[in-house]
């Protein structure tokens, strides 16, 4: 069973190192337990969706906060695409996962994208909006939250993981990978996040362990998952997997996780 009821992890890494798939896959955990969860896409190039298996009608279906022009609007009180006016800083968002999310059994999948303007941190009505509605989820929410944030660190800037209670790191063997998670942990420090974990993905040997373990130095380290066939063609084909294999390392990376978490 869950340890902590109301969790909220956040999820990031450089791209391709495979955060969608672990995202997808504790968020299944969690329902699979009769947990509420709100599984987040925070990341421009979405692929949750995808990751739980949703077609393309039913991808094409759920649109982007980011993308709702009239929405913003009315919310913020700004037109999207403006910068340098009066905003509200507090707009309503506690109806959105409801009103906007898709339903996937005990599981609301919310999309939120983000504009052009927004990812460069703007002081926009886009901005304001997405802020406003992570920080709803991660703090005001009882559900459990799983975000899939964007690759690399740059979300980070915008102020929206300062609650999280665990920041998980996904890394491949390969220098780069270890670098993103270095920087990731330096700025998620600086925003109060609580804890940074580094879980290692397409594990071959132990050799690839001990790689990851010696690069991440006194980063707290989850465990790992193998190199798993059957996932590396389930995300070619656009398909959910939750082969048995992924599902029991993942289980073994939440056990430690919640072990650690200080409350």
């Amino acid at each position: 069973m869950l340890k902590f009821p109301t969790v909220k992890i956040a999820v990031t890494g450089k791209g391709g190192v495979g955060k969608t798939t672990l995202s997808a896959a504790l968020s299944h955990i969690f329902a699979e337990e009769g947990k509420k969860v709100l599984a987040v896409d925070a990341d421009p190039d979405a692929n949750l969706a995808s990751a739980f298996g949703l077609g393309t009608k039913d991808i094409a279906a759920i649109r982007p906060i980011a993308e709702m022009t009239d929405l913003i609007e009315q919310r913020t009180g700004a037109r999207p695409g403006t910068s340098g006016g009066i905003f509200r800083l507090n707009p309503k968002v506690d109806d959105i996962p409801e009103g906007f999310g898709y339903r996937l059994g005990n599981i609301t999948l919310l999309i939120t994208g983000r504009s052009k303007e927004a990812a460069s941190g703007c002081y926009c009505p886009e901005n304001i909006l997405l802020r406003r509605l992570l920080k709803h989820l991660v703090v005001e929410r009882d559900e459990v939250v799983v975000v899939d944030m964007e690759a690399g660190i740059e979300h980070l800037t915008r102020g929206t993981a300062e609650a999280v209670d665990a920041f998980i790191v996904v890394v491949e063997p390969g220098s780069r990978s270890i670098q993103t998670a270095k920087a990731v942990k330096t700025m998620a420090q600086e925003l109060g996040v609580r804890k940074v974990f580094v879980v290692a993905n397409k594990i071959r040997s132990a050799e690839d362990i001990g790689f990851i373990k010696a690069g991440i130095g006194d980063m707290t380290f989850a465990g790992s998952i193998s190199y798993n066939p059957a996932v590396i063609e389930a995300d070619i084909k656009g398909k959910a997997t939750f082969d048995p294999k992924l599902i029991g390392e993942i289980q073994e990376i939440r056990k430690i996780i919640e072990g650690a978490l200080p409350r």
